[in-house]
């Protein structure tokens, strides 16, 4: 598995597997069918409320811990120093390990709309103080954002001792985040795509299924391999396990810079519209 080095010398599977909506009875087997098949990068956030879950599918492989790379995200609403404290340990029991490897802010405070708070750059602080005491007390390997735009980027980096590894965001062909991604960079902070298909939305793009055919893969296998081209870590996720084993060979898979450019030009495709910021969000969908 092809690995990232993050601004801390922190090694990531550029691979993970998400486990977002696996919450079902079935959710325990599907993250063992990932282990399985080789995934050894798993996401998971208090507010997927699998922990317990992954927490098991990695003791019952019986694969040693150190060989895992485990993520997981402090829930919004338990932004501020005391929460951020209290629900990383509850993580870390929920998932019945020493350590995590990454830890993530899942989304920034707003002061936008009905989510909107005015002291949100407290509260995003105050959880990025425990991050960093959590991170040197050996309790977590790295730490991150996840949903940072700039302006959230710029708040922390006035009062951070610890540069965040990772930001992690939904990229995808037609939604790249252009300004979110050129901030995160400039700092030296990794980019991880969320949602790198585009919650399937993308599938049935026609610009999409079209060059997949050109390339013999299927759509997902080229948003994915778009994706690992672009720099981003990946976190796709299936409930099947030939798609879990399918989604692996976009490692093996190169596309052509003329069509990297036509994927990097499309129009704004498959945004979730789920960032509650959306002031700010801005929509444009190619690197210039």
């Amino acid at each position: 598995m092809k690995e990232i080095i993050l601004n801390n010398g922190v090694t990531i599977p550029s691979i993970g597997y998400g486990t977002y909506k696996t919450t079902d009875g079935s959710s325990y087997f599907n993250i063992l069918d990932a282990i399985d098949v080789g995934y050894r990068h798993l996401d998971t956030a208090k507010v997927y409320n699998n922990e317990e879950e992954v927490g098991m599918a990695v003791r019952k492989s019986r694969i040693p811990r150190k060989d895992f790379f485990i993520t997981s995200k402090l829930d919004r609403k338990c932004l501020g120093y005391e929460s951020a404290k209290y629900e990383f340990n509850k993580s870390l029991e929920r998932l019945q390990m020493d350590y995590i490897d990454l830890y993530l802010l899942h989304w920034p405070r707003t002061d936008y709309g009905k989510e909107g708070f005015d002291d949100w750059k407290e509260q995003d602080i105050g959880a990025w103080k425990a991050l960093e005491e959590l991170y040197h007390e050996g309790k977590v390997r790295a730490i991150g954002v996840s949903n940072f735009l700039p302006h959230h980027l710029e708040n922390l980096m006035n009062y951070a001792n610890v540069i965040p590894c990772i930001n992690q965001l939904e990229l995808h062909p037609g939604y790249l985040q252009i300004e979110a991604v050129e901030y995160s960079k400039k700092l030296g902070i990794a980019l991880e795509a969320w949602s790198p298909m585009g919650r399937a939305r993308l599938l049935k793009n026609e610009t999409i299924v079209n060059m997949a055919k050109k390339y013999g893969i299927s759509p997902a296998v080229l948003c994915l391999a778009f994706c690992l081209q672009m720099q981003f870590i990946i976190l796709p996720k299936s409930s099947n396990k030939e798609r879990m084993i399918e989604n692996l060979s976009a490692l093996g898979t190169i596309i052509s810079p003329e069509d990297m450019n036509t994927l990097i030009s499309m129009p704004q495709s498959g945004w979730s519209g789920e960032h509650p910021d959306k002031k700010r969000v801005r929509l444009e969908s190619a690197l210039v």
